[in-house]
C-alpha cells in the first residue's frame, strides 16, 4: 500500500490541518458574531483549504523528488493561494450610493488564508500571532477608529432618501445645523415610485439627498434623529466596521 502514498506519514499532516481549523473558526466566530457576510463557516473553510494547498505542495509530491529531472517550488502554490483569494474578497466589496462595504470582511478573509498558510507551512507561531492581530484589529481598533473620526474634520456623507415635496429636506438641513454639523456639499436625485400611495395620479415623488457634513461629532446620533422625521423613507451613514 505504501508504494501507493505520496508521504507515508500522511497522519502527521492532521496536526496542522487542525491548528487551522481552530484559528480561523476564532476568526470566523468574531466575524458571525459581528453578523457580516462572510462568517464562521467561510473564514474556517478558506483557512483549512489554503492549509490543505500548501500540505499538499510541500508533501504531496514526495515520491516524484527521488527523480533528477523534477524540482518542485512548494512557493509557487502559496502564491496562488493569494491570487485565488482575491475573487472571494472581491465579490464581498460592493458599493451602494458611492459607499462601499465589506471591505473589513474581505480583509480578514485574506487574512484567514494567510492563517491557514502558515499554519499548513509548518509555522504555527505565526500563524497563532495573526489570529491575535486579527482580533487587535477588528475589536481593539474600534474605539481608536471612534476617537480618529470624531476628532476628524473632514467632511462625511450622509445619505438619505424622503418624500418629496414635503419640506422634508428644509428640516433636515436644520436639524444637522442645530446639532453643530456644517453642509459642504449637497447632491440631491430625484426619481418617481409608483406605489399607489402617492399624489392624485398614485405617483410618489422620492427624492435621495447626499450631504456632505463637516462636524466632530459622531453620526450615528443624527442618523437616528434623522430617521425619526416625517417623510424620511431611510437614512444611510459611512460605518467604521464593514
Amino acid at each position: 500500500m505504501e508504494q501507493f502514498l505520496s508521504y507515508p506519514q500522511e497522519w502527521r499532516l492532521l496536526a496542522p490541518l487542525a491548528l487551522a481549523v481552530v484559528l480561523c473558526t476564532l476568526i470566523g466566530l468574531e466575524r458571525e458574531l459581528a453578523a457580516k457576510s462572510a462568517g464562521l463557516r467561510t473564514h474556517t473553510l478558506v483557512g483549512v483549504g489554503s492549509a490543505a494547498f500548501m500540505l499538499i505542495s510541500k508533501y504531496g509530491f514526495n515520491d516524484l523528488l527521488s527523480s533528477p529531472d523534477i524540482a518542485l517550488d512548494p512557493s509557487r502554490v502559496a502564491a496562488q493561494i493569494v491570487s485565488g483569494i482575491g475573487f472571494i474578497g472581491g465579490g464581498l466589496i460592493f458599493v451602494r450610493r458611492d459607499a462601499v462595504r465589506g471591505l473589513t470582511t474581505a480583509a480578514t478573509v485574506w487574512t484567514a488564508a494567510a492563517v491557514g498558510t502558515a499554519c499548513g507551512a509548518g509555522l504555527p507561531l505565526l500563524a497563532i500571532g495573526g489570529t491575535a492581530v486579527h482580533y487587535l484589529v477588528t475589536r481593539g481598533y474600534r474605539p481608536l477608529a471612534r476617537w480618529v473620526t470624531r476628532s476628524s474634520t473632514v467632511p462625511r456623507d450622509v445619505t438619505l432618501s424622503y418624500a418629496d415635496g414635503r419640506g422634508v429636506l428644509r428640516r433636515v438641513l436644520s436639524i444637522c445645523t442645530e446639532r453643530g454639523f456644517a453642509v459642504a456639499g449637497m447632491h440631491v436625485d430625484r426619481e418617481d415610485a409608483t406605489d399607489g400611495a402617492g399624489g392624485t395620479d398614485g405617483t410618489t415623488h422620492v427624492a435621495t439627498v447626499t450631504l456632505s457634513l463637516s462636524g466632530r461629532g459622531p453620526l450615528a446620533p443624527l442618523s437616528g434623529e434623522l430617521s425619526e422625521l416625517p417623510g424620511v423613507l431611510a437614512v444611510g451613514v459611512p460605518t467604521e466596521e464593514e
